[in-house]
C-alpha cells in the first residue's frame, strides 16, 4: 500500500524487499545510510539484505545529540566519503535521525536527495510526514531547520519489534493525539487497547490511520500558517517539560512529555468549557494508564513558562496553544495566560 503526497509517496509494506523495490536507487551516484548505535545493531542488517552498496554514516542516539555539532559530523562524513549532489541519504532511525538527517541532506552542497525510513513508532506516525527538518538549539527544540520533502518515506512496521517497551509507548502518544484532534470514533476504539505488547494489535492500521490524518492536515497547510498547528496539541507544554528535563538525571522520552502536555492542555480546554469533566477524566485516565505518573515530576512553573516563551507558535509575546474543542476536534492560536498553565501543571501533579 502507498499514500500519495503532493511530491512523494509514503510506502507501507510487510516486506522490506517490497519497499526497496519501489525506490529508484540506481539513479544515484552513491547511497548513504545514517544510523545510530541502535538502528545499526537492530535494523541496518535487514536493510543491507536488500541494498548491498550502502555507505554507513554514524551518530549517537538521543535528543541531546540533535545539535548543529552532530550536523557537522554528518557533513564531514559525507564529504570524506565522496558524496555529491547526485547522492542520496537514507535516514534509518527515529525522529532525531529523520529530522537531522533530512536537514543535513537538504543543506549539503545546497541539497541532495534523502529517503526517510522511520524505525520507531513515534517517527512512523509523526516525524515521517510533513517535511519538517531541523535540530535543537541549547535544549530549545527544533529552532533551527527548514521544510523540505523527501523523495520517499518507507514505513516498515516490522521495525517496531526491535523497540524497547518504553520507546513503543512513547510513540503511542502521537497516535492518541491524532485521534483526539480528529477522530472521536477511533477514541472509543483505542480505549480497548490496554497492552501495547499484545501481538493482536494491528500496527499497520494504527500507523496508516495516523499518517492519513497528518497528511490531510499538512497538505492543507504545508508551512504551518494555520490548520497544521492542531498537530501541536500537547506539544506547547510538553516540549517545555521535555526541554526542562533533557539534561536532568531523569529525562523524558518525547512521548512521555507529550502525554503530560496533553493532560495539561486538556485541562485548559476544560477550564474554558470546551470539553466536559467526563472527557477530561476519560482522557487523563487513559493516558495515565499507558504513561504512568512521572514520579520525578516536580514542576517549576517559572522554568516551564520561560521555555514556553521561546515556542515558535507564539506571536508578539502571546503564548498560542492548540487545545481541544470536544474530543475529536481542535482549535489553534488560542492565547493562554500564565495562570492557566500553572493550574494545568498543578492538575497533572494532583492526579
Amino acid at each position: 500500500m502507498q499514500i500519495a503526497c503532493q511530491s512523494y509517496n509514503i510506502y507501507f509494506e510487510d516486506s522490506l524487499a517490497k519497499l526497496v523495490s519501489h525506490l529508484k536507487l540506481d539513479d544515484y551516484s552513491k547511497l548513504f545510510v545514517l544510523c545510530d548505535e541502535n538502528t545499526e545493531r537492530d535494523c541496518l542488517i535487514l536493510l543491507k539484505e536488500h541494498i548491498s552498496h550502502l555507505q554507513v554514516l554514524r551518530i549517537k542516539s538521543g535528543e541531546e545529540y540533535k545539535t548543529i555539532e552532530s550536523c557537522l559530523e554528518i557533513w564531514r562524513q559525507l564529504l570524506a566519503l565522496g558524496a555529491d549532489r547526485k547522492s542520496c541519504l537514507i535516514n534509518l532511525g527515529g525522529g532525531v535521525i529523520g529530522d537531522m538527517g533530512g536537514f543535513c541532506a537538504s543543506t549539503f552542497m545546497r541539497g541532495m536527495d534523502f529517503i526517510q525510513m522511520p524505525t520507531t513508532l513515534l517517527s512512523q506516525v509523526d516525524a515521517s510526514v510533513g517535511s519538517k527538518l531541523g535540530v535543537d538549539l541549547d535544549a530549545n527544540k527544533n529552532l533551527i531547520g527548514l521544510f523540505k520533502d523527501p523523495v520517499a518515506v518507507c514505513v516498515y512496521t516490522g521495525f517496531l519489534k526491535t523497540l524497547e517497551p518504553r520507546e513503543l509507548t512513547s510513540g503511542y502518544a502521537e497516535i492518541i493525539k491524532h485521534v483526539l484532534i480528529q477522530d472521536a470514533a477511533l477514541w472509543d476504539e483505542i480505549q480497548n487497547i490496554t497492552e501495547l505488547q499484545d501481538k493482536s494489535i494491528d500496527w499497520n492500521h494504527l500507523v496508516q490511520h495516523s499518517v492519513k490524518i497528518k497528511k490531510s492536515v499538512v497538505e492543507q497547510d504545508p508551512k504551518e500558517a494555520g490548520l497544521r498547528k492542531i498537530l501541536n496539541f500537547g506539544h506547547s507544554i510538553g516540549h517545555a517539560i521535555e526541554s526542562e528535563r533533557l539534561h536532568s538525571d531523569h529525562p523524558l522520552t518525547h512521548g512521555e512529555a507529550i502525554a503530560i502536555g496533553m493532560i495539561c492542555e486538556a485541562h485548559i480546554s476544560y477550564q474554558r468549557n470546551m470539553i466536559s469533566q467526563e472527557d477530561l477524566d476519560s482522557l487523563s485516565s487513559y493516558i495515565l494508564f499507558h504513561f504512568k505518573k512521572d514520579q520525578h515530576f516536580a514542576p517549576d512553573p517559572a522554568a516551564i513558562l520561560s521555555r514556553m516563551t521561546k515556542d515558535k507558535k507564539n506571536v508578539k509575546g502571546e503564548k498560542l496553544l492548540s487545545i481541544l474543542d470536544g474530543l475529536g476536534s481542535c482549535r489553534y492560536n488560542i492565547a493562554v495566560n500564565n495562570k492557566e498553565v500553572e493550574e494545568a501543571l498543578e492538575f497533572y501533579a494532583s492526579l
